[in-house]
């Protein structure tokens, strides 16, 4: 695909709008509305050592307005300016939680909704948490709630877990034994 031009329609404080006229592999021109994201992190912190036989997990409930109502999610927040994806997983971490980790491993990267956002969120698990004083936004509703693994996997399972990238974090440990 090539870019042939862009048109920013709007700049937000989380999100901007373009509008970008493309040339598609096929040779068809058309015009695709693209909203641009710096980027997130998420994290999957575990309280106990990964290896036992049921750690518990840090998961959030926070209230989201663009579902209206509460989810569970793992922490995770944006980039800020040119700061790394680990920089915004360790940041996030203690912020929502007031942990902060000892090791923290990549998992993955996901595209959240390709159709129409550049945005890309890298997964981390991460291990070997100290407690410490939270940092919330203004914004950020949300309570901390220490997770058995194996309810964690019926979370995801029975869909009391629906956001896409705390379902993904916990699939991606449990299929690939992937630890921090």
């Amino acid at each position: 695909m090539t870019l042939l031009s862009t048109t920013r329609i709007h700049t937000g404080r989380v999100i901007s709008l373009d509008i970008d006229t493309v040339e598609f592999p096929n040779g068809h021109v058309g015009e695709l509305e693209m909203l641009r994201h710096a980027g997130a992190s998420a994290v999957l912190p575990f309280l106990d050592d990964p290896t036992d036989d049921d750690p518990r997990i840090l998961l959030i409930r926070q209230y989201r307005h663009a579902t209206g109502g509460w989810l569970w999610e793992i922490p995770a927040g944006r980039r800020d300016g040119t700061e790394t994806p680990e920089t915004t997983a360790h940041r996030e971490l203690a912020e929502e939680t007031g942990y902060r980790c000892g090791r923290l491993r990549h998992l993955t990267a996901i595209w959240t909704t390709p159709g129409f956002t550049d945005e890309v969120i890298h997964l981390y698990a991460a291990a070997d948490l100290t407690p410490g004083a939270t940092a919330h936004e203004a914004n950020e509703v949300l309570e901390v709630h220490p997770t058995r693994w194996s309810e964690a996997l019926v979370m995801v399972q029975n869909g009391t877990i629906n956001d896409t990238k705390t379902a993904s974090a916990i699939m991606f440990v449990q299929c690939y034994k992937a630890q921090p």
